[in-house]
């Protein structure tokens, strides 16, 4: 179970050792392939479990790092008062596949959901550029964030127009650049290419999502293409038609907000956020085990997120279960594969459906004719 972590201890043994050439940094899985921010977490909990041999304490580290993950998660759904509190049982017990991913493998992508859900947390506090800097810093841990991306910019923009937005992308921009600052004076287009190469070819071997398809269309780069052509298409019809609730234009977003009268309500972030991020799930070329983690503890709201009758409940539940079964399945099959997209396609038609606008409510003209006068009234 320590394959990665190991992979993990001996690339950032390589920086501890003054290698900074990204492209030379390389551990028993490969090339170091996660920014910057992944190198100097990681260096840290080197030096804290004995450059990486003390494998029980780092197991303890990352309990601890569930804990606080779990608690940021909470209070996001706290905010939004939308998710039944028993749903929490199967968020908290029910899923061998998360417990897994955080204290048996010691991956590295639940310490950039951390980070993300604490961004999170910060938006909903109205604090915009500190939750901006801890959304760039998830981002250089891996690159998964950046499928809040598309939801983020949404947001800065209708909560500060066009001109307010830049300096909060800045300051994402500048992160990047001072995490990354001693491999790009280096190497910089070693830097790059390894750390956001957008282009990575997965192996067919570990897939969750795409087992049913032949390898030779999972690895082809028309059906790459394909896929963000939908993702693109999916965000867009989101955007316009889900995230955009004011009757103006959505290039109204351009305009200074004082110019514009409603601001963002927190149900109103977290569904931009979780639904940007899920649908680049949905679209993504691979998703090995431990991606799971990257929607798992947004799942609950994104079903009941909607209005919820007393006997849509157990479905929604039966949703999560179903899912929990496709991803607990080792090696995928076609048929978990298959309900994967299943479930997957449900979720979205129930994001679509379930949060359309009311219709505008039309009242008749009124009429320029004079009403008639009865005789008694005369």
């Amino acid at each position: 179970t320590e394959i990665d972590w190991k992979a993990y201890m001996e690339e950032v043994e390589g920086f501890a050792n003054g290698t900074l050439d990204y492209t030379q940094l390389k551990g028993g899985t490969g090339p170091l392939v996660y920014p910057a921010g992944f190198v100097y977490i990681f260096l840290g909990l080197y030096y804290a479990t004995d450059r990486g041999t003390d494998i029980r304490l780092a197991q303890y580290l990352f309990a601890g790092l569930y804990l606080l993950n779990l608690l940021l998660v909470f209070r996001i759904y706290c905010r939004t008062n939308k998710v039944p509190p028993y749903v929490f049982f199967f968020m908290c017990c029910a899923s061998y596949r998360i417990h897994s991913i955080f204290v048996l493998r010691l991956f590295n992508d639940p310490v950039a959901m951390a980070i993300l859900f604490l961004a999170i947390n910060l938006f909903l506090e109205e604090h915009w550029s500190w939750g901006c800097l801890l959304f760039s810093l998830a981002v250089s841990v891996k690159m998964n964030i950046l499928l809040f991306g598309p939801g983020l910019l949404f947001l800065l923009l209708q909560r500060f127009g066009l001109l307010g937005c830049i300096p909060k992308l800045c300051i994402c921009a500048l992160l990047q650049v001072v995490l990354g600052l001693p491999f790009l004076l280096v190497n910089p287009v070693g830097y790059l290419t390894r750390s956001f190469d957008l282009g990575r070819q997965f192996q067919f071997k570990w897939t969750v999502n795409w087992r049913f398809l032949p390898e030779e269309v999972f690895q082809n780069r028309a059906f790459h293409v394909i896929l963000l052509l939908a993702h693109l298409a999916g965000l867009g019809l989101f955007a316009l038609h889900r995230w955009h609730r004011s009757k103006e234009s959505i290039l109204a977003l351009l305009k200074d907000p004082a110019e514009r009268k409603h601001a963002s309500p927190p149900l109103t972030i977290v569904f931009v956020l979780f639904s940007s991020n899920f649908l680049g799930v949905c679209c993504s070329r691979s998703l090995h085990y431990q991606f799971y983690v990257w929607y798992f503890h947004t799942l609950p709201y994104l079903l009941w997120c909607t209005p919820t009758t007393k006997l849509a409940h157990m479905p929604k539940v039966l949703l999560l279960g179903v899912i929990e079964l496709c991803w607990n399945t080792y090696p995928s099959t076609v048929c978990s594969s298959l309900s994967l997209h299943i479930c997957h396609g449900l979720v979205l038609l129930q994001l679509w459906y379930g949060t359309a606008p009311p219709p505008a409510l039309h009242t008749p003209p009124l009429s320029r004719r004079p009403a008639a006068i009865s005789k008694k009234a005369r």
